[in-house]
């Protein structure tokens, strides 16, 4: 039977991991409370079940997943009654300039699709005084309350905003008048979280040594198969690391056994690999252009793409699918051009 190689979305492999209430609470409370089991797994209800008792509405609760990348709802019970706290969390892959203002969007959004569910109740009660009928809720109401975290999985350093007043410009004398808004960031390939749960010890120590680009690769792969044998890494862990840092693997080829975390290695070295090959391609177009602008455009192009193709080792097969996919020409074209000037590239 043919081995198959299927391609793992960031999003949805981690979607899938952190569905889990264990290693959901676990992450939360080294967030929130250092690590103290504050959140209890069993306090968690996922936010895009039908049986959700804070959402009265099908139509609510799919708006609310659709626009998330988890959440949950940590029903506790108390002695004034039940205490519901929404928890969300958005992971990201590049760095976003914008976070701060998206988290705002993200949970008023929540907010407002709590307050218009409230509001369609307000308006089928007796009783109401004028100002309540008109805000659409009563004095006494209250809402959930939402705290999300911005879990970012790149590797390079988040260099961009975490609060609304970092992406103002503000004059000083008017700063304390202007509302802030701070966003919970946790860096994936450098954080000193207390963690209890063994799958996420093991996903975030292994997410360390991937991300760590000062370290050698060939050190790197040592490290983590290491790291791997010595804790028997979780399939899932596995899984989830090659989502994470947006990489394909054979899912056939993760048996049980010491070679599976090499393999996976292998396949996220190759991947940065092709990035970079791909970022110099795109480098020899724009160096190609202005060796090309006296003779043309797409000549210039061409010259650029071929002396970076071969700089990078790329074959002559390579090079002619990379010209016809980034010039939009047919093979005859990409053949003259890589003879025209592939003898000046060697």
């Amino acid at each position: 039977m043919s081995q198959k190689k299927q391609d793992l979305k960031a999003d949805t492999v981690l979607k899938n991991y952190w569905r889990n209430n264990e290693r959901f609470a676990d992450f939360f409370n080294a967030v929130l409370f250092e690590g103290r089991q504050i959140i209890k797994p069993e306090e968690l209800e996922d936010g895009d079940t039908e049986e959700s008792s804070i959402l009265e509405h099908r139509e609510f609760v799919k708006s609310i997943q659709a626009s998330r990348d988890n959440i949950k709802i940590r029903k506790k019970s108390t002695v004034y009654g039940i205490e519901f706290v929404m928890l969300g969390m958005e992971s990201q892959e590049h760095i976003h300039y914008a976070m701060p203002m998206r988290v705002m969007g993200y949970d008023y959004g929540i907010y407002k699709k709590q307050y218009d569910s409230n509001a369609e109740v307000c308006r089928t009660l007796k009783g109401l005084e004028e100002d309540e009928y008109l805000s659409g809720m009563r004095k006494t109401d209250k809402f959930a309350a939402v705290i999300t975290v911005v879990v970012y999985y790149g590797e390079k350093p988040w260099n961009g905003a975490t609060s609304l007043h970092e992406m103002l410009n503000i004059p000083k004398e008017m700063e304390r008048y202007v509302n802030d808004y701070r966003m919970i960031l946790v860096e994936a390939r450098q954080n000193r979280l207390m963690m209890h749960n063994v799958n996420n010890v093991d996903f975030f120590n292994l997410l360390e040594i991937v991300l760590d680009r000062s370290i050698p690769r060939e050190k790197a792969k040592e490290k983590v198969i290491q790291y791997s044998e010595e804790h028997n890494t979780d399939r899932t862990v596995i899984m989830t690391l090659a989502g994470a840092t947006n990489s394909k693997i054979d899912y056939n080829a993760f048996e049980k056994g010491d070679g599976r975390m090499c393999t996976l290695f292998e396949e996220i070295a190759r991947e940065n690999e092709l990035k970079g090959i791909e970022k110099g391609i795109e480098k020899g177009i724009e160096k190609g252009i202005e060796k090309g602008k006296a003779e043309g455009k797409t000549e210039g192009k061409a010259e650029g793409i071929i002396e970076t193709g071969f700089e990078v080792g790329l074959s002559e097969h390579d090079i002619l699918e990379k010209l016809q996919s980034k010039l939009n020409i047919s093979l005859q074209m990409a053949q003259e051009y890589l003879l025209r000037f592939g003898k000046q590239a060697l």
